[in-house]
């Protein structure tokens, strides 16, 4: 049975001469294609964007706080549950 090749994107980008002169000598200082150089940093640069961004970091007393929270969440909610019924009602109303 035939295997399938990955399939590759392109990505085409523009620089000034001093900056490609730039990559080109870090990526031949490190032994690898430019290509190569360039798609790494970009994916460790990414990797590190993402993970600032999707990383929540609490302090001791702040996650003490999330979990009497979560403790707390079979109170009962007499202003959220007219809320929702509220937004049901219209919600009815509006035909959906």
């Amino acid at each position: 049975m035939p295997t399938t090749a990955p399939a590759y994107e392109r990505i085409d980008l523009r620089t000034s001469p001093e900056v490609k002169e730039l990559i080109v000598r870090a990526a031949a200082s490190t032994g690898v294609s430019l290509s190569a150089f360039l798609l790494g940093a970009a994916q460790e640069r990414a990797k590190q964007v993402l993970s600032e961004s999707e990383t929540l970091t609490l302090t001791s007393r702040d996650w003490e706080a999330f979990f009497t929270a979560l403790d707390e969440t079979d109170k009962p909610r007499p202003k959220l549950e007219a809320a929702a019924q509220d937004y049901l009602t219209w919600r009815q109303r509006q035909g959906g």
